[in-house]
Order: structure tokens, then sequence, then C-alpha cells
């Protein structure tokens, strides 16, 4: 039986396409065993969104060859797409599979031990039918992802992932749901709706449709228990999906919003088509219609002509916002972007000081929202696992709260349990659950 060994690199996307490898390979009748141990094959799924996820791509294929030297490897992805030469340099590379590629490496690893080195990317810019491994079930996980959009049309000034993706296309309604009704099934009560651009949904399909028509018919036709959207654009969201999200009982109190830049000139830069005032706006609307949803957002550090006055301005807005937490990015330049040519490149080390600043200011804000749930029932969907500090059963609320719950016990795992916030551990909240009587 060949010993296959999957590791992934990047987003949720990437993470679902990998479960969908995992799945038809084991279906197939492939033994999939750890990446850190002796296979016959390996398969790494990569990322090129930074520097950093490149070089830490090119160092799991060269795990995988230290593990076992006379394995083959196949190296999938974006990175793989965008710089097929570089990884095909590497040792025990024997196939580059360019992103359009994955659905099709369950069915033809068997023959590549025997083949030379083989390059498969193709180019990516013409409009391509959804790429798409179905997955029936994440083994382990309580909450699962569905990919329903991927590509991007966008082309922010930043960003390399048009080119390794291609254009926005989505999967068809009757498709996602009928995917939905197979993971609750399996066992899923909480399903992350992703994708690369997941605004986009729907407008790519021959009946146009969007994501809140998405969200509408997953409500009316499954009886999945609870709904999250992965990371959207400010101008993705609706006064009519505003209205959705606080009538639904069923939708995440929680959004996860790509900022980018707190200073107006610098998102012109970086060709986004909003302002801090629109953001401002709708975060304001957001809190009023629904109490204690939690708030995130990405922002990017360094990104070039961002002088100090620019980077004061982030801070101030950030500071000045609701936010539940912040994920924090220094600028990496991507070759073929065209921000990558913009004068004023702003020095790394001024890039990362300014990082560790702002993601000093988001664990500050991480810590108050979380403690503003203290004396206040949480829904929480528990996990399996223990938490690695205190042992105990840990879950999140729906809006995003990490909890901790001392007295659970196994028979928790993978229900959604009334809980009372009553103290906090570092930023995590501990909570009692509420019995009858």
């Amino acid at each position: 039986m060949l010993r296959v060994a999957v590791a992934t690199l990047g987003c949720k996307v990437n993470h679902y396409e990998s479960a969908g490898i995992v799945e038809e390979l084991e279906a197939q009748g492939f033994s999939v065993v750890p990446f850190t141990s002796q296979a016959d094959l390996y398969i790494v799924n990569t990322c090129t969104i930074t520097a950093k996820t490149d070089f830490q791509s090119r160092q799991l294929v060269r795990r995988a060859y230290r593990t076992n030297p006379s394995a083959s490897i196949i190296v999938t992805g974006c990175y793989a797409q965008i710089a097929p030469q570089e990884l095909a340099a590497l040792p025990g590379v024997r196939m580059v599979a360019g992103t359009e590629m994955k659905e099709r490496l369950p069915g033809i690893i068997q023959g590549i031990s025997g083949e030379g080195q083989r390059i498969d990317v193709g180019d990516i810019s013409p409009k391509r039918p959804f790429s798409d491994l179905p997955v029936t079930r994440f083994p382990g996980q309580t909450r699962a992802y569905l990919k329903v959009q991927d590509g991007c049309n966008a082309f922010c000034s930043y960003c390399i992932i048009p080119y390794a993706r291609g254009r926005s296309r989505s999967l068809p309604e009757g498709d996602a749901i009928r995917r939905i009704h197979t993971m609750t099934q399996a066992g899923h009560r909480e399903i992350i709706l992703t994708g690369i651009c997941l605004g986009a949904y729907g407008r790519d399909l021959p009946s146009p449709t969007d994501l809140l028509g998405l969200l509408e018919k997953i409500e009316q036709y499954t009886d999945l228990e609870r709904l999250r959207i992965s990371s959207l654009n400010p101008t993705d969201i609706s006064d009519k999906m505003i209205d959705h999200l606080q009538g639904s009982k069923r939708l995440c109190r929680h959004l996860h919003l790509s900022l980018q830049s707190g200073d107006d000139r610098i998102l012109g830069l970086m060709r986004r088509n909003y302002t801090t005032g629109q953001v401002a706006d709708l975060v304001a609307r957001l809190q009023t219609a629904i109490p204690e949803i939690a708030i995130g957002m990405d922002v990017i550090t360094g990104f070039p002509g961002e002088g100090e006055e620019e980077f004061q301005n982030t801070a101030r807005f950030i500071e000045n916002i609701s936010l539940a937490y912040l994920h924090v990015f220094p600028y990496s330049r991507r070759p073929g972007t065209i921000a990558s040519s913009l004068p004023d490149q702003v020095m790394k080390s001024v890039s990362k000081e300014r990082a560790a600043i702002l993601r000093d200011i988001g664990g500050r804000k991480r810590i108050a929202f979380n403690s503003g749930v203290l004396g206040k029932k949480l829904s929480v969907l528990v996990e399996g696992t223990g938490d690695k500090e205190t042992g105990w059963m840990k879950g999140f609320s729906d809006n995003y709260v990490p909890v901790l719950v001392p007295e659970g016990d196994p028979s928790l795992a993978n229900h959604i349990v009334p809980v009372t916030g009553d103290r906090m551990i570092k930023e995590k909240v501990v909570g009692r659950i509420i019995t009858d009587g």
C-alpha cells in the first residue's frame, strides 16, 4: 500500500483542498500518514501570500526529502503556480502541479515515481470552471470548511493571489446545499463558508446570485446548527446583509474584514475601493444592529509610501475603532505586482517594528472584547481536545470568544452548550455550564 503524506500552508481554501485530496486518496486505498513519518510520496500544498510562506514551502519540501530521500515529492498550490522552476530545482521534487491540477492529483500519483520530472502548470488567467474535490468530513474537527468561491478579480496592488488562483468562480448553490447536508450528516455542527474573495460569490454563475442569497438558502434548506463566514471586504456587507445577520438564529455573530490600512492615501495606493470613514461607519452600523458582534480585521504595515504619518493614522484608527481582534502582516514584496515597483519601499525592520506596535494594540483589544462577555450567556461549541495549558475542555462561542470549560467531560465534545463567562485566564474566558435549575 502506497504511503502518502500531505502538508498544507496558507488559507482555509488551501486546507479545504488538501482535505479533499486526502479523502480521495483514502477512498482509492492509499495509506495517508503524518507528514513527519516515512512515506513513499509527499504532497506539499504551498502558499505564496508572502515571502515567508514561500520559504516555509521550500522548507517542507526539504523536510520531506530528509525524511525519505527515495520518496517522490509533488509540490502544488499557489507558489507552485507562480514559481514552478524554483520548486522543481529542489531535491526530490518529481512533479510541480499548478493550482488547477490539484483535483487531478489523486488520479495520477500512481505513475509519478516511474516518470522523469514533470511540470504541469498552465495559464490560470482565462475563465475556468470551479475546481473542486468534494469534502464530506473533517475527521477530528468540530468545525468544517466549505469552499464555495475561488479566485479573485480585484487585483489589489500588493496581492499575487489573482495570478496564482485566476478569476473569480463559484460553487453552484445546489451543490453547496448538498455538501452541507453531507457534512451535517457526518456530525459537523458548524461550517465555515470560505473563498479567496468570498464576497464575489455567485456573480459568475449562469443564474447570478450573491453571498446573501446563498446564506438564505442554506438556512432555509439545511439543518445546520451554526454557520460562520470567513473573510470579507468592507464593501461586501450591504444593509440587507446586516439585516439578515441581525435576524438570523444560526449565523455566527462574527465577521472578519480585510481593512489593510487605516490611512486613506495608502488604501488608494493599495487599490482598495473604500475609505476609512466608510469602514468606521460600517462597524458602527454592525454593532448597533448586532450587539456583541466580534469584528476582526487584517492590516498590513510597511506598504510602499507608508511614512510615519500614514502609520500613525493607521494606529489611531485601530485604537479608536471597536474590534475583537487584529491580524497584522508586514508588507511582503511580491514580484509581478504593481506595489513591487512603487517608489518609497519601506525597510523591513521598520515594517516589523510597526507590526509589533499594532499587534500590541490588537492584543489589548482582544482582552477587552473577551472580558466583555463575563457574566453573560454564551453558546459554545465544545471541541474534543483539551487546552494545552490547563487540560480543560475548550471551544468557541458564536462570537468567536475562546472559552475554557473546567467541568467539561469528553461527552461534551462536538456539542453546543450554554455557558456563562466566569473569569479570564490570559485571553481566554473560563465558562460555567448552565444547567436546568
